[in-house]
């Protein structure tokens, strides 16, 4: 069976390399052009990519997919192609290239969180369960029918990375399963999503990741876990940024919010609307992650002082 894979990052690596290790023939890897990173921009390959190179695989990098670069492409035979995280909406002719359509590994339980951001999404909503969906692929977004459903529990205590990590692994295992099932004969019709039921996964703001600190602590946790590892939850301190990593909600009433109730050796304690969050690791700008202690030995921070605008 001849299958093609359209990926970008980690969570696409993982999948790309269970397929290679499954004994599966790829024919075609794409992936997104190389984009400039860090203070350098300087430009370097995604991880897809990276791992396309090693395995010596047929490599394309187109900026659009409606270009004319690819039309000689979808002339090629192909039966399955696979989709992961690639970040390009695929045009009609790209659809109906493969001979037994296109499967996408979605991190979600389709129609819930439907677009780019869903595992952040579903940890901002405070979600007890999320999943992988392996649908196939129509024109309109992430609105296929299901063919299969894994779910999992997301744990109390999960950040976007540790939810991330258990994804790409479940949809690795996932795609094996389900490019068998297409080599066997053997896939479902799939279930119809549900317009109404659909909840859409917009990517995040930057205005999104400023702490409300009226809002209650539950809901400030689950900020500071659904933007770790990145782009991290931030407040302000006398008008630098600060960002928080790792924190936890208190129950009770506080005070005024943003209001700093305690710092001492062990923690930094902020009231909230409702409840207070613990603080147990921040960062400065232009500093590195620290623990509450080493925040404070470098800083002092006296109780009474506001955080935020």
């Amino acid at each position: 069976m001849r299958v093609g894979f359209a990926g970008t990052p980690g969570f696409a690596a993982q999948a790309l390399e269970a397929i290679l290790a499954a004994g599966f023939r790829v024919e075609w890897v794409l992936t997104q052009p190389d984009r400039p990173h860090g203070r350098g921009l300087s430009s370097s390959p995604g991880v897809v990519k990276s791992l396309a190179l090693e395995r010596g695989l047929r490599l394309l990098q187109p900026a659009s997919l409606n270009s004319d670069a690819c039309a000689p492409l979808v002339t090629q035979p192909l039966d399955v192609l696979v989709v992961a995280a690639y970040g390009l909406i695929l045009p009609p002719p790209m659809l109906a290239w493969p001979r037994q359509g296109c499967l996408n590994i979605h991190a979600s339980l389709l129609p819930r969180w439907r677009g780019a951001a869903p595992i952040v999404r579903a940890i901002l909503a405070g979600d007890c369960e999320t999943g992988i969906s392996i649908m196939r692929m129509e024109e309109g977004l992430d609105s296929g029918p299901v063919l299969w459903r894994h779910a999992v529990a997301i744990d109390p205590r999960e950040t976007s990375g540790t939810l991330h990590d258990k994804l790409a692994r479940l949809g690795a295992r996932a795609i094996v399963e389900a490019l068998r099932a297409v080599e066997r004969g053997d896939v479902p019709e799939g279930e119809a999503q549900s317009a109404a039921e659909a909840t859409y996964a917009r990517k995040i703001a930057r205005r999104e990741t400023v702490i409300d600190w009226t809002a209650e602590a539950r809901a400030v946790d689950r900020m500071v876990r659904a933007f770790d590892p990145a782009p991290g939850a931030q407040t302000s301190l006398e008008g630098a940024t600060i960002k928080i990593w790792k924190a936890a909600p208190l129950s009770g009433r506080f005070g005024a919010p943003g209001t700093v109730l305690r710092a001492d050796d062990s923690d930094i304690v902020v009231a909230c609307g409702d409840g207070a969050l613990v603080v147990a690791e921040l960062q400065r700008e232009g500093r590195r992650r620290m623990d509450a202690r080493a925040f404070l030995a470098g800083r002092a921070l006296a109780a009474g002082t506001r955080l935020g605008g």
